[in-house]
């Protein structure tokens, strides 16, 4: 049974943030360290071994930023410096926590990074596609990602998938007459059979693959019981995007490089699978600090 990601943040609503999932104490301690701004990110720097000054001259390592949504509550500008001083070169967006656009790219551009993709909530595609795609472009976003879909928004036949495939393809062709790019992110209920089929089929084969691009959640799609290969091989240059995050023994989310998926593999087919960028992921890290670092390191070993 699929455990929801989260309860999508409003673009611009911080309110509607989800609750943190580390307790107060951690917290504090995180947001102290996050609160050196540019200062902690050259010591995490330092402690790569600078690793993140040669990061540029490397394949980039992404982070989705959700991973550090508790820090990016209280600071966007003094997350984004502790990510740049691991050593990322790009983030993705998951709401812009009350800052305009103009000032996200601000931020982004102190920090020395960029932004190729943000994730929007399908009810903001419906109502506020015109701004979403404006502040996509002001901050230099390229793929508008459908993230997520609660319950209530997904239904429980294949046809409920056809016509959000439909309308997907309608969001896509604004999108795309913008110079911008759709996608759609997956969970493991894309891949779990509903009356008349499989989700995830009809999303793929019902949208033109020049309109809506996959980004693909490589743990969410092993917990389905799927091979990310044998989806390339099917769908070959579908998939622009991952999210690289790593599955435990017992099935919970763990650190990449810590746990059982088989990335050598899996990135070894990265140009079959038509990739251009990787975030590295973790929806409920109890140690935020951590995580990112173990992430970039790893996804770093992966891209040698």
């Amino acid at each position: 049974m699929s455990t929801s990601r989260f309860t999508f943040e409003q673009t611009n609503s911080p309110a509607a943030q989800p609750p943190c999932v580390d307790s107060p104490n951690l917290a504090r301690r995180s947001l102290l360290k996050v609160g050196a701004g540019v200062a902690a990110g050259v010591a995490v720097s330092g402690l790569l071994g600078g690793q993140a000054l040669a990061a540029n001259a490397k394949p980039a390592v992404g982070l989705q930023l959700y991973t550090l949504r508790d820090m990016m509550a209280k600071s966007v500008s003094e997350t984004l410096n502790l990510v740049a001083g691991v050593g990322f070169s790009e983030v993705e967006f998951a709401g812009y926590f009350g800052h305009q656009a103009s000032d996200i790219k601000t931020m982004l551009h102190k920090a020395g990074l960029t932004a190729p993709s943000v994730h929007v909530p399908l009810d903001d595609l419906r109502h506020k596609l015109s701004q979403v795609i404006s502040d996509a472009k002001t901050i230099g976003h390229h793929y508008i990602v459908l993230p997520w879909l609660p319950a209530e928004q997904r239904g429980s036949h294949i046809n409920d998938y056809k016509k959000l495939a439909a309308e997907m393809t309608g969001f896509a062709k604004e999108i795309k007459a913008a110079g911008l790019q759709m996608a759609y992110h997956n969970h493991d209920f894309e891949l779990q059979p509903v009356t008349g089929g499989l989700p995830y089929d009809v999303l793929l084969g019902d949208t033109d693959p020049d309109l809506v691009k996959m980004e693909l959640d490589l743990y969410w799609t092993v917990k389905a019981g799927f091979d990310p290969i044998k989806l390339f091989e099917q769908h070959p240059g579908r998939f622009a995007m991952w999210h690289v995050k790593d599955m435990a023994k017992d099935g919970s989310i763990t650190d990449v490089g810590t746990g059982t998926i088989d990335f050598k593999s899996i990135f070894a087919k990265a140009a079959l699978a038509g990739v251009k960028h990787k975030f590295v992921e973790h929806d409920d890290s109890h140690n935020r600090i951590q995580t990112i670092r173990q992430g970039y390191q790893a996804t770093r070993a992966l891209l040698g």
